[in-house]
């Protein structure tokens, strides 16, 4: 919600309060003097329940801040409801005035103030919808000033405008002289045709000579070449007498024309802060006005104070031939001489005050306010920043020159474009289907134990086999040569099995005691010996070997499967969301700002409260002048808007509670201590946005 439905709100509660107090009690109409105090309520209910005053109630309610989620009505909906209500007819007569009791006359003064409060919201948030754009305007004007390059752009957008109002004035000051001329032309022709005729008789028939005497009209062609040569007479003159453009560079003089509008925005700028600056302090100001019943019409006369000053607004607001002193003056000076006001306006029976200040309202509402906002928009317009067209005409005719050149290339790659937009279609493809969605599939099936998803770098069965053929080849040996595995003729059973147990734990001690013994002679052992078949198993036992470390490896691997599944995921998903942020930067809406600008934005607008704070002169009160506060509730109500929706809920409620006692008039130093302490109890948020 921003700041100006808040102080919607809190009027609208303080109207509530104050107007209410009447309607409450029951001394109205000399009720108190009629009798008991049934006969009090009796009369007080007849009053209530009667057609008219149940209508205004209607309107009442309809009018009240509480009636729309938004806290402020639009112009035409209050327009409807003044009319509606009667108040804002000519003068009634004299018996019906007087045939209207108090309470009516009190919900009537109810009625007036809800359509005050709303008029005045309204135009608290037409002034800062006014400011904010004429900030962006100055801030152009100060980046063509401040760079001779951006100097030398602005002077060739703006080249055709002075080009157009150059020959615009040459021709108009041509035409001008030729019309002067053909005029004495046809002035001296007319007198010397005069005189021709009155020689001869008038029933005398001209002769040859003197209808060759006669005035001729000039040729078409003759015509041209005076309007030209007069023409050419123009420019020449105009160049001797336009001593500026003889001294200054173009660039120099377009240079001087942006200073001159970047002063006529400021000026318009700080009118218009001063004027919302006094709405804001001045306007509405209940402070004074108490709850008794008996000191209760001085919020009425607080009322049409509001209604005068909004009115002087208005109407004095863009004054720009006079300083902002004079301004205020001005405005107070027209509250206090209001024709209208009540000290004025004696002689005006006080049940038809709401009808005169429903009427004003209503005047407001369909010819001031729109009024003012045509000028304003007039005057921004006139200073401020060029129109799109004047800014990007120049890139504009370079396209459009460009624009065959473009099309041949177009056409002559016309194949290799279409190959490479099907290329580019198929890598993307290609790259989400194997790096994104084939890995998040292997991740979900290692999580749900998939056998077809394991990692593995050797069969599951493989280790096994070879472990059992060891054996059957060590047992066999062992067998075949018991003498050199046992030391005996025979091998037993038991000694079998142990040797089985020796071979799984990796112990193959019968085949190498040959191998050791065939070694001392291996030429004879490996004909009559057994060292090929001991070099043979050993080769197998080696293979064994491997396949244990291997397994060992695998296991490893199988155990951190899920870690090495989301490292095969990470390039994909690093490449997609950075493809994605570069996309929803370049081709996303500009409307609204990304957290991080936002926060670099809310930085901006602090250092201009600091800046506005510094500078601001304190009063007697040790409060800052209208301007300065117009301008504080401008950046307030930026900030608040900035926020909005980016902090949490909590955070945000405290945060707008500080603003609010920022923009509240309550001293220059509680005002900086509130700008103290946002900047420390809310930078780890600022932070947080911009990451």
């Amino acid at each position: 919600m921003s700041i100006v439905a808040d102080q919607v709100r809190r009027l609208d509660a303080q109207i509530d309060r104050i107007s209410l107090v009447p309607l409450t009690s029951l001394g109205h109409d000399g009720v108190e003097e009629q009798g008991s105090d049934g006969h009090q309520g009796a009369v007080a209910a007849t009053a209530l329940s009667s057609p008219r005053v149940t209508e205004l109630l209607k309107i009442v309610r309809s009018l009240s801040s509480s009636s729309t989620s938004g806290a402020r009505l639009q112009s035409a909906r209050i327009q409807r409801l003044i009319l509606r209500s009667g108040l804002a007819d000519h003068r009634e007569p004299s018996d019906q005035l007087e045939a209207k009791s108090q309470t009516e006359s009190d919900i009537e003064w109810l009625l007036v103030g809800k359509a005050t409060v709303q008029t005045y919201g309204l135009l608290l948030d037409t002034l800062l919808d006014q400011i904010i754009p004429l900030s962006d305007d100055i801030w152009y004007w100060d980046e063509v000033l401040g760079s001779y390059p951006y100097s030398f752009m602005y002077t060739a957008q703006t080249s055709p405008l002075r080009m157009w109002a150059w020959s615009k004035d040459i021709y108009q000051e041509s035409l001008a002289r030729f019309q002067r001329l053909n005029q004495r032309l046809v002035s001296t022709d007319t007198s010397e045709a005069r005189s021709l005729g009155s020689e001869t008789s008038e029933t005398e028939t001209p002769s040859p000579d003197a209808r060759s005497l006669l005035p001729q009209r000039p040729s078409l062609s003759s015509q041209w070449r005076q309007f030209y040569s007069i023409v050419r007479e123009s420019i020449a003159e105009r160049s001797m007498i336009d001593i500026r453009r003889r001294i200054l560079s173009p660039v120099d003089i377009c240079r001087s024309q942006a200073r001159a509008k970047q002063a006529r925005l400021r000026k318009l700028r700080e009118m218009t802060s001063t004027g919302l600056g006094i709405l804001m302090d001045e306007g509405l100001n209940f402070g004074g006005v108490t709850d008794e019943a008996d000191t209760s019409h001085e919020w009425r006369g607080v009322l049409e104070r509001s209604v005068a000053l909004m009115d002087m607004i208005i109407q004095n607001t863009l004054s720009l031939d006079v300083g902002v002193p004079e301004f205020e003056d001005k405005v107070f000076a027209g509250v206090e001489e209001d024709p209208e006001f009540s000290i004025h306006a004696d002689d005006v029976n006080t049940i038809e005050k709401p009808s005169i200040l429903a009427r004003r309202i209503l005047a407001i509402l369909q010819s001031g306010l729109p009024g003012h906002v045509d000028s304003m928009s007039s005057i921004a317009r006139e200073n401020g920043r060029p129109s799109r067209i004047i800014r990007y005409w120049i890139p504009a005719v370079a396209l459009l020159v460009s624009s065959s050149t473009i099309l041949r290339i177009l056409v002559n790659r016309h194949d290799d474009i279409i190959n490479w937009i099907r290329d580019l279609g198929t890598t993307t493809r290609d790259f989400w289907f194997n790096w994104v969605v084939s890995p998040i599939r292997q991740i979900i099936g290692t999580i749900r134990h998939d056998s077809s998803s394991e990692i593995a770098i050797m069969s599951r069965d493989s280790l096994k086999a070879d472990r059992d053929s060891l054996e059957r080849m060590v047992v066999d040996f062992a067998t075949d040569k018991p003498g050199i595995a046992v030391g005996a003729s025979s091998i037993t059973d038991a000694q079998i099995a142990e040797i089985r147990f020796k071979v799984r734990e990796g112990d193959v001690t019968p085949v190498l005691k040959a191998y050791e013994r065939d070694m001392k002679q291996p030429f004879v052992g490996a004909i009559k010996g057994d060292l090929v078949r001991s070099l043979l198993i050993q080769v197998q036992k080696t293979k064994v070997d491997l396949e244990v470390a291997i397994s060992g490896i695998d296991a490893l691997l199988k155990s951190q499967e899920l870690v090495f599944g989301f490292l095969g995921l990470t390039p994909g998903i690093l490449v997609s969301i950075g493809v994605f942020q570069y996309l929803r930067t370049v081709f996303g809406s500009r409307k609204g700002l990304r957290r991080g600008q936002r926060a670099r934005r809310s930085v901006r607008v602090l250092r201009k409260i600091d800046r506005i704070l510094s500078e601001a002169t304190p009063s007697q009160n040790n409060v800052i002048s209208y301007k300065d506060h117009g301008m504080l509730v401008c950046e307030v109500h930026i900030l608040r808007t900035l926020v909005k929706g980016v902090l949490p809920g909590e955070i945000e409620k405290e945060f707008v509670e500080d603003l609010d006692e920022l923009a509240t008039l309550q001293g220059i130093q509680v005002q900086m201590r509130a700008l103290d302490r946002i900047r420390w109890a809310y930078a780890e948020w600022l932070s947080r946005m911009k990451n």
